[in-house]
């Protein structure tokens, strides 16, 4: 997982609207970011949302942004894992019959060859009878994502545009692929569906809002992960002034420029002077060029801002135990536990203070 406050409030402030149209509460569901460039969306529960770094990458807006998260919250709110885990029992009893029926065949014939095509033949057919309930379950899930961007008049367009996404990268081995053995029908043919579903196309009015949020976790995310130097040429393209003067400071950073890096943070804070989370970026690059004492201070003052985020009690904490503020950096530390124990990073913090 990439952790990190500011991007975590953006993709809460975009999905908002999406997760409230689908009848759940934005408060109880958690939008987490995974460190993989592959292009995937997913869920395990019906507490989060999982996103590779690949795929957000590749949003291009809040409305594509919001496609996919309308699609994943239309698997919980249609109670798509209790019927995925029943239908994984039921094929995990199909393969086990197979297997078995498999041996005892070999067993009375005295030749055990004979039952492996028999065993070979029921898991697949246990695998294919799994993955045909999961791409039914995915049709149902784009119908009702498409109802969700509906309800919040967000521009259905956005999912159309994600489906490309995955349309070329289809193209690059459709050849060799066995449709039987995906998990999603075709993007091709989910896009011929919901185009039916859009019909006439309607004006739908950005909201400057979702729109900023997006463009200012796209920009801190491809600063961490993009050359420095593309990062400068481009910065002047952002949206903002505060996502430019951000994505200058990280790159400047990375290249160990760090007064000039606080300089842009500086900035960005006198033209958003209460974002705690600008706040936290200056603490977080203090803490990048071993500032630890200046850290901590600047982490003290992102979280006077929005004192009960963990991620933001996390860094402090973590500033403190390199300052030498130990017992000072356990309280703080075991208060962002109390509030999110998925912190990794938090955990090993907590244990060198302990130690």
């Amino acid at each position: 997982l990439l952790r990190d406050a500011d991007i975590e409030h953006a993709f809460a402030e975009i999905s908002r609207p999406v997760l409230q149209a689908a009848g759940l509460s934005p408060k109880d569901i958690k939008i987490l970011l995974l460190n993989d460039i592959r292009p995937n969306a997913f869920i395990i529960d019906n507490k989060h949302i999982f996103i590779s770094s690949g795929l957000f990458l590749k949003t291009e807006n809040a409305e594509m942004f919001q496609s996919i998260i309308a699609h994943e919250a239309a698997h919980i709110a249609n109670g798509h894992i209790t019927r995925r885990k029943n239908n994984m029992i039921a094929a995990q009893t199909v393969t086990a019959f197979g297997i078995a029926l498999a041996l005892t065949t070999g067993a009375f014939s005295r030749n055990k060859e004979l039952g492996l095509p028999l065993a070979i033949g029921t898991s697949s057919s246990s695998r294919r009878v799994l993955l045909s309930h999961t791409r039914v379950e995915e049709s149902a899930a784009d119908r009702s994502a498409m109802r969700y961007l509906s309800r919040s008049n967000i521009d259905g367009k956005g999912m159309l545009e994600v489906l490309d996404l995955f349309i070329d990268q289809e193209n690059l081995s459709a050849d060799r692929q066995d449709p039987y053995l995906r998990t999603h029908p075709s993007s091709r043919d989910r896009k011929r569906a919901l185009e039916g579903l859009i019909g006439v196309k309607n004006e739908h009015p950005k909201d400057r809002k979702d729109s900023y949020w997006h463009a200012r976790a796209i920009g801190k995310l491809s600063a961490f992960e993009s050359r420095p130097d593309w990062t400068l040429k481009n910065a002047d393209k952002s949206t903002s002034l505060e996502v430019r003067y951000l994505r200058r400071a990280i790159a400047l950073s990375r290249q160990g420029k760090a007064d000039s890096a606080l300089n842009e943070m500086e900035n960005a804070l006198a033209n958003r002077p209460k974002d705690p989370y600008l706040q936290e970026l200056k603490a977080d690059l203090l803490m990048r060029n071993k500032r630890f004492g200046l850290a901590s201070k600047e982490y003290e003052k992102a979280v006077s801002m929005e004192p009960n985020n963990a991620l933001l009690l996390s860094g402090y904490g973590r500033a403190l135990l390199a300052d030498n503020q130990i017992q000072k950096a356990l309280s703080i530390l075991n208060k962002a536990r109390e509030a999110d124990f998925r912190n990794t990073r938090l955990m090993h913090d907590l244990a060198v203070a302990y130690s």
